[in-house]
């Protein structure tokens, strides 16, 4: 065989099993979003997020989770997280919040980003967060599966590990707008069809049962949402009386058909634009 040929192959081979990645430099940043082909983690200077005091209605959630956080920033034991519930209600603000909290609290914790349709490349990862020293946050937003999503299956080697176990620094934290991360009509669908509907669904609605904290998220109250907007306009400086955020903010509620955090945070937007604010 040439020279010439041997060289293709050996082309060949390099592209199909590429170099792995450098090691990452970890003091670069406090938060990370991981990317695949090729992979790498990207750090993210200036984290999107709203400070923890302006998280409206949620305290039982915000103080369960900042308590297992801290725990595990300080080298003990927590759990996984699962923040389930309404749309627009805070889930992943309440995961970007807590990790600025802990922070300013004074504990080194770093969080990572994975996208669902990353799912696959998790055991990579994991490999290169057990090598290091720092502790890790593994923060999935928006986790659901669909009837042919075979996803799931990478997720229990972080919730479980495998044989390896899942690194010592690392907690994963999920947010999902359904409790069992599946439909439910697809759950009921699987039972109906299934020579053994007990088990039908078991494999996918018991990974919920793996995260050992659920935290719920449900709709606000109009008075929670009126106090969100408050927050805001008094976080930036937006003045307005009582009686005409009241009025405005019901309006747009109305015209959006919903109330939730996100709500309240877009019509903010819309009053800071319309008041010259910058936020």
């Amino acid at each position: 065989m040439s020279d010439e040929a041997l060289t293709r192959i050996a082309e060949a081979l390099e592209r199909m099993s590429p170099a792995p990645m450098a090691a990452p430099d970890f003091a670069a940043a406090d938060a990370f979003v991981w990317h695949v082909d090729p992979d790498r983690l990207v750090p993210v200077p200036k984290v999107n997020r709203v400070d923890l005091p302006l998280l409206v209605g949620i305290d039982r959630a915000r103080d369960t989770l900042l308590a297992n956080t801290v725990q595990f920033a300080r080298g003990l034991p927590a759990n996984n997280a699962l923040l389930w519930g309404s749309r627009g209600m805070g889930k992943s603000s309440l995961v970007k919040a807590i990790h600025a909290e802990v922070l300013a609290q004074g504990h080194a914790l770093k969080i990572v980003e994975l996208q669902r349709e990353d799912l696959p490349s998790v055991g990579r990862l994991l490999n290169i967060l057990r090598d290091c020293g720092d502790r890790f946050v593994l923060f999935c937003d928006d986790l659901s599966f669909s009837h042919d999503d075979q996803h799931y299956k990478s997720l229990k080697a972080v919730l479980d590990g495998g044989i390896e176990g899942r690194p010592d620094n690392v907690v994963f934290y999920a947010t999902s707008n359904r409790r069992h991360l599946m439909p439910r009509d697809m759950i009921e669908n699987e039972r109906s069809s299934a020579i053994s509907p007990s088990e039908a669904t078991e494999e996918k609605v018991s990974l919920s049962d793996r995260f050992g904290l659920w935290l719920g998220f449900h709709p606000c109250s109009q008075d929670e949402y009126l106090a969100m907007i408050r927050g805001y306009c008094d976080a930036h400086g937006v003045e307005i009386d009582d009686e005409t955020l009241r009025a405005e903010a019901i309006e747009w509620q109305a015209t959006r058909g919903a109330r939730s955090g996100r709500v309240a945070w877009q019509y903010f937007t819309d009053l800071a634009g319309r008041r010259g604010a910058a936020i």
